[in-house]
């Protein structure tokens, strides 16, 4: 990004990385986020920013539109947002895991021939409640569930934003899990302001060079389609 011309700032938020202080959860992180949008607009000179997160910091963007509505903020890139919730991971882990060994031969054998536990049989019946049910807004804060504050955030940003999802990822399922299961997610993602970017051989950290080099050019061809000449 800095070599296609737009002023980057990469930051840890407190605890982590290079940065000192008392570590706080990604739900607690609005006040770094802002510090961090001071510095690059004073430093840089910017107005335009774009904010730029993987997983939980893609959430941590949403929350931040959520808390403050910051008129810099012009676009964001979101990798495999967090979304997880009891019944969101049951969902995902039904569907992906369970399915696919519902329909392997030596599953069947293993259950004939009682070398599949009873405990097994009775996770997949747990799971299978536990996906039907919602967060609980009680045990997530006096906001609610994170994840509708996320959705919040995201329907009232006026911007665009970068969706780019992993194909080799369950956190990039749970979030498409949620999608298929919310009506409010679903329209989100419906929106003409929302470009999705999947890449079937990534893993969560696109880890591997080929899958940063297609990250790297997917955000850079992007950004110039939003005009984001003097955004980063």
């Amino acid at each position: 990004l800095a070599d296609a011309g737009h002023p980057v700032l990469r930051f840890d938020v407190r605890g982590m990385g290079d940065s000192s202080g008392a570590l706080r959860g990604f739900e607690q992180i609005t006040p770094d986020i802002a510090a961090a949008v001071d510095v690059l607009a004073a430093r840089a000179g910017v107005r335009r920013v774009v904010l730029w997160g993987l997983c939980d910091g893609a959430s941590a963007a949403l929350l931040y539109l959520a808390e403050r509505r910051d008129p810099r903020i012009h676009g964001l890139c979101l990798l495999n947002p967090w979304v997880r919730s009891e019944a969101g991971q049951a969902r995902t882990q039904v569907k992906h895991y369970y399915t696919r060994r519902l329909m392997q031969r030596e599953f069947w054998l293993k259950i004939v021939t009682g070398r599949v536990a009873f405990g097994a049989i009775g996770e997949l019946w747990q799971n299978l409640r536990k996906a039907q049910r919602r967060p609980d807004a009680a045990t997530a804060g006096s906001g609610g569930p994170f994840q509708d504050r996320m959705a919040a955030g995201w329907k009232n940003f006026a911007g665009r934003t970068l969706l780019v999802l992993s194909g080799d990822d369950y956190t990039a399922k749970e979030f498409l899990e949620l999608v298929a299961a919310d009506a409010r997610w679903a329209a989100l993602m419906r929106s003409d302001r929302v470009t999705r970017h999947d890449l079937p051989e990534a893993d969560h950290t696109f880890s591997t060079s080929a899958t940063k080099r297609q990250l790297a050019a997917g955000t850079v061809a992007w950004m110039s389609t939003i005009n984001a000449a003097t955004t980063t």
